[in-house]
């Protein structure tokens, strides 16, 4: 995946020169492989090398392999910003790709791989993301960052719980690091979700000349959000009772959905940019409402699960690379035509998803639209943006 352009300022690869670039292109080849071989798999019998449970691989190919890339790439260069520090590039960016592409490359094949080894391999990503975010925050005196980084350092955690499981060493721990995990992702979406998707809101109704007061932020809220969602993690792994983390969930999902309903995002209906954000913080809250409810009215437990991964990761994930990719490599925030479908195939595959996981209409064909849907989304991001993320920014600048 090496672009032989080269930067105005030096010769590190254009697709080396800020982290976004490498890995927003991974995410997006990654989703579109990864759920395009299981629905392959699970419809038409495709044999996949693996040593692990088809499904629980599949779990954690999205929690652990195409999630983690897509926040390595909003973070690394996010950091930029909060700090000032340079952005890791070059040779250092390219190691920490190919640590990425080394867990993925074990995971696919487990079956030809010692799993120790496979866990030794898949293990070693996160925590080294979290250490050098954690370095680079602290030397930069930004602690109000760190609890993003030591999320991470969690996420590591449940990607060990899951490998505990895979190796026989304590089989219900790979169920346990699936739904850590799932907290994590949901905190960590509802954290960055919350700082940018108002934010970008407020700024673009500036320079519409409409009032950009009318998105309503306080901080206090988000504090509350970001508790309450935390809280899940205890009241899911600790307590063990279903109906404690049902209560805690409905808690997340009413003060996560007020503080969406106060961002009013419905005036930013005219750019796709925007609404996808908002959208996405909205399937969070669909997910922790249906999770809320799941012990009471006893629903499939996929389900919750299905609408933060297949409806909120993946509309924000879009979402966020599709605006970060722009404005990152001095373009126009305007999305290339045609990408308006990225986010229609996205919502396509996230209702099919879901509907399928409530049992409702043929599974078969509910599972391969959604699996159709998805994979065409993050196909066509390649297809617009390749050429944005793999050529110097627009704007003569380095990065």
């Amino acid at each position: 995946m090496m672009d032989a352009v080269k930067t105005s300022s030096d010769r590190t690869p254009v697709l080396l020169a800020f982290p976004f670039r490498p890995f927003f292109l991974l995410t997006a080849f990654y989703g579109a492989l990864l759920v395009g071989a299981w629905g392959a798999f699970l419809l038409a019998g495709l044999p996949l090398p693996l040593g692990v449970n088809p499904a629980q691989w599949h779990s954690h190919e999205l929690l652990f392999g195409m999630v983690p890339a897509a926040i390595a790439g909003f973070l690394l260069t996010a950091i930029c910003n909060w700090t000032g520090a340079p952005p890791l590039r070059g040779r250092a960016l390219l190691a920490l790709v190919l640590l990425w592409l080394a867990g993925r490359v074990a995971m696919w094949f487990s079956a030809m791989i010692p799993l120790l080894l496979v866990a030794v391999v898949d293990l070693a990503f996160l925590p080294v993301l979290a250490i050098y975010a954690a370095r680079v925050l602290t030397r930069a005196g930004n602690r109000g960052n760190l609890p993003l980084a030591a999320m991470i350092g969690v996420l590591a955690l449940g990607n060990l719980a899951m490998h505990l499981g895979f190796n026989g060493v304590a089989p219900s721990a790979g169920r346990i690091g699936e739904i850590l995990a799932m907290d994590v992702i949901a905190v960590i979406m509802l954290v960055i979700g919350g700082r940018i998707t108002p934010a970008f809101t407020a700024n673009w109704l500036r320079m519409s000349g409409r009032d950009p007061a009318v998105v309503q932020r306080d901080q206090r809220l988000d504090a509350w959000v970001m508790a309450s969602a935390l809280l899940m993690v205890p009241a899911d792994l600790v307590t063990g009772l279903p109906w404690l983390g049902g209560i805690v969930a409905l808690a997340a999902a009413s003060i996560a959905g007020w503080r969406l309903v106060r961002w009013r995002g419905w005036h930013a209906r005219a750019e796709p940019l925007l609404w996808i954000l908002h959208l996405g913080i909205a399937w969070v809250v669909i997910a922790l409402l249906i999770k809320g409810v799941t012990p009471f009215l006893a629903l499939p437990f996929t389900a919750w699960m299905h609408a933060l991964g297949a409806g909120a990761m993946g509309t924000l994930i879009l979402g966020v690379m599709t605006r970060v990719a722009l404005g990152h490599t001095g373009r126009t925030l305007k999305l290339p035509t045609g990408g308006s479908w990225i986010y229609a195939l996205v919502t396509i595959a996230a209702v099919m998803r879901l509907v399928a996981a409530f049992g409702f209409g043929d599974y078969r064909t509910l599972i391969s639209l959604s699996a159709a849907a998805w994979a065409a989304a993050f196909i066509l991001f390649l297809g617009l943006y390749w050429s944005i993320l793999s050529r110097p920014r627009a704007d003569g600048r380095p990065g």
